[in-house]
């Protein structure tokens, strides 16, 4: 790996400068929390990442988890790491403090997860899932759930997981096929197969906690008829031992990337002893599920953005270091020594790039966070509550959307920048465009979300949340429009907003006509723009700080380059991405649409 996977420098800048999170301890269930504390749970966080992760991350790639006499076993940094975060209290960190959690907001503690990531992406889908699963049992649990199983999760001495895809049913959740049979005291009797299980098995934890959704016995068909279960791999018996609930590793996928995670194919009641808790409202499954999957589709755009932040610095260290070739303007001089790559046009242009997607896409997944610590703190004002998370179930697809598909990107433009070196096993860019190729899957593909945003957020409420959202970004850019830096690049956003809204009720003509696949046929490219958008308005947010520290003088040095490369990448972006939207925009007003059959019905593929 490179010296250097993540800048704290900026993750300071966007938290603190860009998104003042610090306005947040104004609130009571914050109150205890200020910058220091902050700052040191990120110092932890950077710690591990050194000592623990960064070490650990090509060998634990080389040695995968094995399925030995049905039990899975993990590298050892696996251990070292869940041992590590749980006894520094991170695993707890943004839990009530009623559960021994110290009421973190979620931004802090996912700025946390960025820097973990930065170093070694696949330990933490290990506590995130963890985290994600306590979650759940903690908004949707009874008394005797939470007090059974979260303590145990939240010490880290017990894992959790989600289990949603099975054989027959990826994303068509509606197939699920799992079944749940009552039982006299209460329980089911839990029986069926999921597979791709991240996390799903490891000997670091005496237990792991999966939350499956499954079918109760005589439950309408479809969607309506999914409920969740909490399925332990290991049960008490009445002697208070733990014994195995008839959960079986039946065996680990051999994945592109993200080895060191093995993904795996359960079966649940195999000799129908499998005992599973009820959590939340029968056939009320799926809607409990998705607080999981948000948070998770949050955590995998995430994903995206730490991956392509290592793969920044990896190939911004290799282009200051290799010397090639000499300036384009001195071509002649060939007796004058070779210069280092960087100075070359077309690779500053590739680190620009990575340069935008990293720090933009990381401002834009914070920004996500943050609607979500201010939609805990007005609980009481259902107004305001609603509000942020309007916003929220918005951006989140396209947090995730944004950061999986063009942290690829970032990806690939890194490895371009190491030429052949990139390719190999002798640099970290081979194994971080393997892990990356997996974010635009996880929970949900682009198509996926695609389709949720444009016919459910969209389409769905009648625009009513895109509202919301068009005055939320007006009020925040509003400084640049009489700044002499700024204005130009605050009317080019104004002015592809203008654009998007015409586009957006082109999509509505499309659904009046009634015709959902012609409607969602370029949603992914509605999903494309719509990112594009968001992130210009992330760089505008960033710029207007930038441009208001200068403005108060006395700042130098390392500083100073600090905020004149804020921006230069901000003038980047608005001319190298904002742009990609006219062809975007244009497809999206044609009224000519694929023809999928011909008349006898055949494919035209």
């Amino acid at each position: 790996m490179a010296e250097k996977t993540f800048s704290r420098r900026n993750l300071d800048f966007i938290l603190f400068e860009t998104l003042q999170v610090e306005k947040l301890q104004q609130f009571d269930y914050f109150k205890a929390h200020d910058r220091e504390t902050y700052g040191f749970t990120l110092d932890i966080a950077s710690d591990l990442a050194k000592q623990i992760m960064q070490p650990a991350y090509q060998e634990s790639d080389r040695q995968q988890p094995e399925l030995v006499d049905g039990q899975v076993k993990v590298h050892s940094s696996v251990h070292s790491f869940i041992k590590a975060f749980s006894e520094a209290g991170l695993m707890a960190a943004p839990f009530s403090e009623t559960w021994g959690g110290m009421q973190l907001p979620k931004i802090i503690a996912a700025a946390a997860e960025f820097i973990m990531g930065s170093a070694h992406n696949s330990l933490v889908m290990y506590t995130d899932l963890s985290k994600g699963a306590a979650n759940l049992i903690y908004t949707f649990g009874n008394e005797a759930l939470k007090s059974f199983f979260l303590p145990k999760m939240l010490s880290g001495e017990w894992m959790g997981t989600m289990c949603l895809t099975e054989p027959q049913a990826g994303s068509s959740l509606s197939d699920v096929a799992s079944s749940a049979s009552p039982q006299p005291d209460g329980t089911y009797l839990i029986k069926g197969q999921k597979i791709f299980i991240s996390a799903g098995d490891q000997d670091v934890t005496d237990n792991i906690v999966h939350l499956v959704l499954a079918r109760v016995d005589g439950a309408p068909k479809g969607t309506k008829g999914i409920s969740l279960f909490v399925v332990p791999k290991k049960r008490l018996n009445s002697a208070g031992v733990l014994e195995d609930n008839d959960v079986v590793s039946i065996g680990v996928y051999h994945k592109m990337g993200q080895k060191a995670t093995p993904a795996m194919h359960l079966e649940f009641g195999a000799q129908n002893d499998c005992v599973g808790y009820l959590i939340g409202e029968m056939n009320r499954g799926l809607p409990h599920m998705f607080l999981m999957m948000n948070g998770a589709r949050l955590g995998v755009g995430m994903g995206g953005i730490h991956i392509a932040s290592a793969a920044y610095y990896a190939s911004l260290q290799y282009a200051q270091e290799r010397p090639q070739g000499r300036r384009l303007n001195k071509k002649e001089a060939v007796v004058e020594p070779a210069v280092s790559i960087i100075q070359h046009p077309d690779v500053r242009r590739m680190l620009f790039l990575q340069k935008a997607i990293v720090e933009g896409g990381l401002s834009l997944v914070l920004q996500c966070y943050l609607y979500l610590d201010l939609e805990k703190v007005h609980a009481e004002d259902p107004e305001l509550k609603k509000h942020y998370n309007q916003l929220l179930e918005l951006l989140t697809p396209v947090a995730k959307t944004y950061g999986a598909e063009m942290g690829f990107v970032a990806v690939n433009q890194g490895l371009q920048v190491l030429g052949g070196y990139g390719y190999t096993e002798d640099f970290p860019l081979e194994q971080l465009a393997r892990d990356v190729r997996i974010m635009s899957l996880y929970e949900g593909t682009t198509g996926i979300q695609s389709q949720a945003l444009l016919g459910r957020q969209v389409v769905g409420n009648q625009g009513k949340t895109l509202v919301i959202w068009y005055n939320e970004v007006g009020k925040t850019i509003h400084p640049a429009e009489h700044d002499p830096t700024l204005s130009p690049y605050w009317e080019a956003l104004m002015a592809s907003l203008r654009q998007f809204q015409k586009v957006t009720a082109h999509q509505f003509k499309l659904a009046t006509e009634g015709d959902m696949e012609v409607l969602l046929a370029d949603a992914n490219l509605y999903m494309e723009a719509f990112g594009i958008l968001n992130v210009a308005w992330q760089w505008l947010l960033q710029g207007i700080v930038a441009v208001e520290t200068l403005k108060k003088g006395g700042i130098q040095g390392e500083e100073l380059t600090f905020y004149q490369s804020k921006i230069e990448t901000l003038r980047f972006y608005f001319h190298y991405e904002l742009p990609r939207l006219q062809g975007l925009f244009s497809r999206l007003q044609e009224d000519i649409h694929l023809t999928l059959f011909d008349e006898d019905s055949e494919f035209l593929i």
